[in-house]
């Protein structure tokens, strides 16, 4: 069942007033059931059947069992003659004895009015004789057994159990490794050991004997949960980790979580939450940038680790967490494939190689991109700031939408008209590439003016009256919104007639086509100039391509380089190397600590400025 919002609140004289302006909706179907089920138990005819019951049920204790083929037959009568609300009463309510009284029941009040008092001890007589029979009768009947046990368990939160494992033996493993230590104590450099064991062997080759390393997971991980792993069991407040508090600490987590994703959560997460949050993530990361070999060149910039740090977290929750609640579960971390690019940081050493998380490179361009914009450098922009975003493409009624706080994550964008560097992470990557569900998502809400849950005609129009402005100012005859209309439904094809909802968008291959038509006019001019039919070719092409996103980040990022590479040409007189680790090392270390000289320095953990996220809500 939806949630039903009201935008009305029950007081205590049971009357319903509006709600403050400030006061969240929530949802009001428990209100209305209990309103339902007073008015229900207020009518004449249900406190008649009730009393009668409660005295049956009183006199039960009193009552000898009597012929119980009498009690059928005064049931049969009273079922026939009452009215249908009463069988809906007794039925929902399940009492035994609810379903048993004589037939002047249904026209009289009970004893308010005796013909006499025989004749009234009879009744009663009657009705004790023919209630309790009938319990008796009842009890004597033999319940099947509850078929709810033969249902195997189907709902797992922290994994499917699958075959046993053998705990001791990964303790065994684990106790091993700490034995190697100085007083059996690890530290964080030490946990990549714990986290993956190795076994020293000799193995035969063409008749000889050679050492070999061989390499076992002792805890089941990749290597970069050596970081989660050390924190989880107190090596932050002490900077070391004993066997006996690793061991205990491991074996709960082998106890209880059946999964990768589970065990991630359990990590990293606070006590008593079974989610994770942005804050969860900074120790995590701040590991992979101190021992990541493709991070090694920031090591001498730890300015930058922060911003780094952000962005990554930032892209995890847009891409991971479908619900934007601001908090993943375990269930979407087993739908993403974030774990496995975890997995494969241990494996490649190019960190650039990892676009959808943890590429630098990626960072780079967000981070420029954020810098022309960002004037003043307080590491917030407002309306103007946006606006200039690519020339001003994007339409004035959009930038409101968006600061609106329809996509927003922080009270910033309410308060003081600003938005922060994680709010442009999620624009810059929503604005380049228009297919993924998330950045449906984004611009569905900003278009989606009155909250219904549908793109009506009015906001289709609402946001195509600002572009057709803009074509005029262009001198170019803009289309009539009429057969504009008709080439975005042809487009997108809806399901209803006059609406476009979202599963419309998410159906569509041509959602950056719909979208920039009503509010980027240098991309809606690019779609003008091709051909319809080469547009589609390239959208049922492209799902076995890279991204949109990655396409304009790999351009970006060249052409960052280059320009950069020509001014240090003509301020130090040579040509610098275009090698992209070369370039970060010195061009952007250099450049950007001589330009950009905002940051604070960050703590061990990395003082990384991220926003709250309070939600209300989930979207679709």
């Amino acid at each position: 069942m939806s949630n039903i919002y009201f935008e009305f609140e029950p007081t205590k004289q049971g009357n319903w007033q509006k709600m403050s302006p400030g006061k969240v909706l929530q949802p009001a179907v428990k209100m209305k059931v209990d309103e339902l089920f007073l008015c229900w138990l207020s009518q004449p005819a249900t406190q008649l059947t009730l009393k009668d019951c409660l005295r049956r049920i009183k006199n039960k204790e009193k009552t000898d069992f009597g012929n119980a083929d009498s009690g059928n037959s005064k049931h049969e009568s009273f079922t026939s003659k009452n009215s249908n609300s009463k069988q809906c009463l007794l039925g929902d309510t399940r009492l035994p004895l609810m379903s048993f009284s004589p037939p002047q029941l249904s026209t009289t009040l009970p004893l308010a009015t005796p013909a006499s008092s025989r004749n009234t001890s009879n009744l009663r007589a009657a009705r004790r004789s023919s209630g309790t029979k009938e319990v008796e009768t009842k009890k004597e009947e033999t319940l099947p057994p509850s078929h709810s046990q033969n249902i195997p368990t189907f709902y797992f939160p922290r994994g499917c159990p699958k075959e046993k494992v053998n705990i001791d033996a990964v303790i065994a493993k684990i106790e091993k490794t700490f034995s190697e230590f100085p007083n059996e104590r690890a530290t964080l450099e030490d946990m990549g050991k714990v986290a993956k064991y190795q076994l020293n062997c000799w193995m035969r080759s063409n008749c000889t004997y050679a050492p070999v390393t061989l390499s076992s997971k002792a805890c089941e991980c990749p290597l970069y949960w050596k970081g989660p792993l050390f924190y989880c069991a107190g090596g932050e407040r002490t900077g070391y980790v004993s066997v006996h508090k690793f061991v205990a600490m491991w074996r709960k987590v082998l106890q209880t979580c059946y999964d990768d994703a589970a065990k991630f959560v359990h990590l990293l997460m606070n006590p008593g939450c079974n989610y994770l949050v942005q804050e969860d993530f900074i120790p995590f990361l701040q590991d992979v940038v101190n021992s990541h070999p493709g991070l090694s060149f920031l090591k001498e910039a730890s300015e930058f680790h922060s911003r780094y740090i952000t962005t990554v977290i930032q892209r995890i929750f847009y891409t991971v967490n479908r619900s934007w609640s601001g908090k993943i579960t375990c269930n979407e971390l087993r739908k993403s494939n974030f774990l496995q690019n975890v997995a494969l940081l241990e494996e490649e050493a190019d960190i650039n190689q990892l676009t959808e998380y943890f590429s630098y490179e990626h960072f780079y361009v967000i981070y420029c991109k954020f810098w022309e914009l960002d004037t003043d450098h307080d590491l917030y922009i407002d309306r103007k700031d946006l606006a200039r975003h690519n020339d001003y493409a994007i339409s004035n009624r959009m930038i409101e939408r968006i600061f609106s706080g329809a996509v927003t994550r922080g009270r910033k964008a309410q308060k003081d008209g600003k938005i922060s560097y994680a709010d442009f992470v999620w624009f810059l990557i929503s604005e380049e590439d228009k297919k993924t569900p998330t950045s449906i998502e984004y611009w569905f809400r900003c278009m989606d003016l009155d909250g219904d849950g549908a793109l009506s005609m009015y906001e289709l129009e609402y946001f195509y009256e600002e572009q057709c402005q803009k074509l005029d100012n262009m001198a170019i005859e803009p289309l009539p919104f009429e057969d504009c209309l008709c080439q975005m439904l042809d487009i997108v094809k809806p399901q209803h007639e006059g609406k476009i909802t979202l599963h419309d968008l998410k159906r569509c291959k041509l959602t950056n086509v719909f979208f920039d038509t009503f509010f980027n006019i240098e991309k809606y001019l690019d779609h003008e100039q091709k051909d319809q039919f080469s547009m589609l070719r390239d959208g049922e092409g492209e799902s076995q391509e890279v991204s949109d996103w990655e396409k304009y980040a790999a351009e970006e990022y060249d052409i960052l380089v280059a320009e950069e590479a020509a001014s240090d040409q003509w301020n130090d007189g040579y040509d610098t190397e275009l090698d992209p680790v070369n370039h970060q090392k010195a061009s952007v270390l250099k450049y950007q600590m001589e330009k950009r000289p905002f940051f604070e320095m960050p703590s061990h953990l990395a003082d990384v400025d991220v926003d709250e996220y309070d939600y209300d809500e989930d979207f679709e």
